[in-house]
């Protein structure tokens, strides 16, 4: 048998230079990964803690974009209120610019009052119906006093020439009749005028003139064009097929999730701020206030002002939605940002459990190539004393 017999020194130099060759591929390694523990083997306590940091970080991260969506829907649903709230108010304009438009009746009468053809006189005031009793003993005053009891006062005069009734009501007088009109010396009107309830006017005398009532239904119409705009516009305020002022109901409803189990969230509730939510309703050609036909379209000052009265209560509504909504903003903006650092520190975390240092790093490398050279160097001189044996043999 023959081998090799190294000296002692020599083979302590040898480990030695081992031990830093494993060093230096472990520091290169560090290096290159940017990691200290890069798997189970090198240390698993710090390894499955990193894991479990990343992976809560990772969840959180998932729960970013719902709850971003979440902010996304709430702020539309605050822009539709708003918008509405506008539109709202441009309803009350309409409403009290109908209240402000004054009704009259005016004109004169084209033949001179006669108290032989009086009698009973049917007449619709404001679609309203009344009768006057003339008596055929009434002189024209006394027919203007019993005229005035029932329309109002100030609402019929006689001409200058004394002979003849002048009109001047402040509000809409139809007859039910052409007699009714003659009786008063107005020519007669032809036609239908409007209909009140079941009963339908004659059309009105040539001598009178009608003003207010157009323009009041008018404003009606633009009345009821608001209305549909504010339906539309509830409808559009959604984002990612989200509604949160379409409709009340469960499933119209937004949970915003703040953790993975879902035992940490927020629920949205919807709210209805249509029209009909809002408890608006179109003006039509029936009374709200009488349910009468023919009253209906802002004719009557009673209408106008429960209008008026359910617009600013769409308007309180509006407003403490709004306040709810933006209530609920600030609840997610803030779990946002506490999310979002939650991460950083999970980040961070897990980044402090196996994440090398790389400046130490760099420092070890240089340190262990020096500590190389040396062993180099230790391993030659520890082997010169054989060096020497063998010059002698030569």
């Amino acid at each position: 048998m023959s081998g090799v017999t190294l000296t002692a020194a020599t083979r302590q130099n040898l480990l030695s230079l081992q031990d830093t060759a494993s060093l230096t591929a472990t520091t290169q390694n560090r290096l290159s990964t940017g990691l200290k523990v890069s798997s189970a083997l090198d240390n698993p306590v710090s390894f499955f803690t990193s894991q479990a940091l990343s992976q809560r970080s990772g969840d959180l991260g998932n729960l970013l974009d719902g709850i971003s969506n979440g902010i996304q829907s709430i702020q539309a649903a605050n822009q539709g209120i708003t918008s509405i709230q506008k539109l709202v108010d441009q309803a009350k304009s309409v409403a009290n610019q109908a209240l402000s438009t004054q009704i009259t009746t005016t004109g004169t009468a084209s033949t001179a009052y006669s108290a032989a053809s009086a009698s009973t006189v049917n007449l619709f005031v404001n679609g309203v119906a009344t009768s006057v009793a003339l008596a055929t003993t009434d002189t024209l005053d006394g027919a203007l006093t019993k005229l005035n009891a029932v329309v109002g006062a100030g609402s019929f005069t006689k001409s200058t020439d004394g002979t003849k009734i002048v009109m001047n009501a402040s509000s809409d007088v139809e007859f039910a009749s052409a007699g009714d009109q003659t009786k008063l010396g107005f020519a007669s009107g032809s036609g239908s005028g409007p209909t009140y309830g079941t009963t339908t006017a004659v059309g009105q005398s040539s001598d009178l003139s009608v003003s207010g009532v157009t323009a009041r239904a008018t404003l009606a119409s633009q009345y009821n064009s608001l209305l549909t705009q504010i339906d539309q516009l509830a409808g559009d305020s959604s984002f990612n097929g989200t509604n949160l002022i379409n409709g009340k109901g469960d499933n119209n409803n937004l949970t915003i999730n703040f953790n993975p189990k879902g035992n940490s969230n927020l629920t949205v509730t919807a709210t209805d701020e249509t029209s009909a939510g809002l408890g608006l309703t179109s003006i039509t050609g029936t009374s709200a206030k009488t349910s009468t036909v023919g009253q209906g379209n802002f004719l009557l000052n009673a209408d106008i002002n429960t209008t008026l009265n359910k617009l600013t209560t769409a308007s309180s509504q509006l407003r403490t939605d709004a306040s709810t909504f933006g209530s609920n903003l600030s609840v997610v903006q803030n779990r946002q940002d506490f999310s979002k650092n939650l991460i950083n520190v999970l980040d961070t975390g897990s980044s402090n459990l196996t994440a090398a240092d790389l400046n130490q790093e760099a420092a070890n490398s240089q340190a262990l190539s020096t500590r190389q050279s040396l062993g180099i160097s230790a391993l030659s001189l520890a082997n010169q004393a054989q060096q020497g044996i063998l010059q002698l043999l030569r």
